[in-house]
């Protein structure tokens, strides 16, 4: 790892042009469907559209989410257009009028093609609509909000063992038999498993439940209520303390409905390093939205950092490998695009709570892996995946790989940054 103090101010116009000239610039206009509604996702490793036109709730969300936030940092009206655009077609395609919350997927035109319904799903439906219900006057992003705690907490949420069951009918019936449709993945170096072993629908997954605790945050820094303050505390409990695997250094993502962890399958003997890091931001997030000091979780959050960075990050030439098993090197060691995102943003957040330079230092190679060998420059967008031999793979854009990740990062990045500098406590 580097030895040497890095002067924040130099990453600020790097990052924001980032932002602005190769992730915004990619996907917007380009994405929007005019004809349909929505956004389309599926583009190839040149930006020229794959040809998957089918539009499912996690990444139309996602769009919504992206373009509130942007218009919040104040990047243009022009994007609080599209997330209000994005949204009519999520509740007007994507929502079932009769039984209520999101189905998991539609066609291009918004006939309904899979209509169960899963809480990672629901998860950023609630993200968006919170996210739009800061920047627009519509009503109607709250309502559905609302609508949609009322629902989950209705059907789906487990008072006897904690957090939530997962997997439902259109109906809002629990599914425990069968495959969910989180097999259905282009190759886009996305978080979610296609073996059968993990798709155990009665399972509980920590990647859902992280999802919900930063939907959840949000809903409860818009509205402030004592439902949300609820939801989100325990939401909280099991990020920064259920699933963490005391005595290991990691988290895991299987779980019996008991909360008992699923390690008795070799593919559930994983350490995802994107998701643990990931997950102290987000808890950051999280605890501050709840009035709670982070110093109480210090030394969870440097845990689970001393881990990543002794398995699964690259001391060379900087980033994160996807994932490892327990208490081994990186065994998957394709760099994700979302991984260095995340990696990238808990980084800076970790070197602005505690001062560390170690977390700068991490930032600062991460960006520069990025910068180097992910982003293409040429064509926009971000390369899914990066071999060890730092050859690309993967598509620019699919059924999870939209401008979530990439966009999210470059913002909380900059506003980081500008808190940092604007208190003189750069190094």
């Amino acid at each position: 790892m580097a030895d040497r103090a890095t002067p924040l101010d130099q990453y600020r116009q790097p990052l924001e042009s980032t932002l602005t000239d190769n992730v915004l610039d990619f996907w917007f206009p380009r994405s929007v469907d005019d004809e349909h509604g929505g956004f389309l996702t599926s583009y190839d490793r040149e930006g020229a559209f794959a040809g998957n036109g089918r539009k499912q709730v996690v990444t139309q969300a996602r769009m919504v989410w992206v373009a509130a936030r942007i218009a919040r940092a104040g990047y243009g009206d022009e994007y609080r257009a599209i997330a209000e655009d994005g949204f009519d077609f999520l509740v007007d395609a994507m929502w079932d009028d009769e039984h209520g919350g999101f189905y998991w997927e539609v066609e291009r035109d918004g006939t309904t093609s899979k209509p169960n319904k899963h809480l990672y799903g629901q998860a950023f439906g609630l993200y968006a609509c919170s996210e739009l219900a800061r920047v627009t006057d519509d009503e109607r992003p709250a309502e559905y909000a609302h609508d949609l705690v009322a629902l989950l907490d209705e059907h789906a949420k487990d008072d006897v063992h904690g957090g939530y069951v997962e997997y439902f009918t259109p109906e809002w019936d629990p599914i425990t038999e069968g495959q969910t449709y989180l097999e259905n993945i282009e190759p886009d170096w996305s978080p979610k498993e296609s073996d059968d072993a993990v798709l155990d629908p009665t399972l509980k997954l920590t990647n859902t439940h992280l999802h919900l605790l930063e939907a959840f945050t949000t809903y409860y820094e818009v509205f402030g209520t004592e439902t949300g303050r609820r939801r989100l505390h325990e939401l909280f409990d099991i990020v920064t303390n259920t699933v963490y695997r005391n005595g290991r250094r990691f988290c895991t993502d299987k779980y019996e409905p008991d909360w008992t962890p699923k390690l008795d399958d070799e593919a559930f003997r994983i350490v995802s390093y994107g998701h643990d890091l990931e997950g102290v931001w987000l808890a950051m997030e999280a605890a501050d939205a709840l009035g709670l000091s982070t110093d109480l979780y210090r030394d969870l959050f440097e845990t689970l950092w001393d881990y990543a960075l002794e398995y699964g990050y690259d001391d060379e030439r900087g980033g994160f490998y996807f994932y490892g098993g327990f208490d081994e090197p990186a065994s998957f060691r394709v760099k994700a695009w979302w991984v260095q995102a995340e990696c990238m943003t808990s980084a800076l957040r970790t070197y602005e709570r505690t001062g560390d330079d170690r977390y700068l230092d991490v930032f600062a190679e991460t960006w520069e892996f990025l910068d180097e060998h992910q982003i293409d420059r040429e064509r926009g967008e971000w390369h899914s995946g990066v071999t060890d031999d730092l050859e690309p793979v993967g598509r620019k854009g699919a059924v999870y790989k939209g401008a979530y990740h990439n966009g999210r990062a470059l913002v909380e990045c900059i506003e980081t940054i500008d808190r940092l500098t604007s208190t003189d406590t750069e190094v």
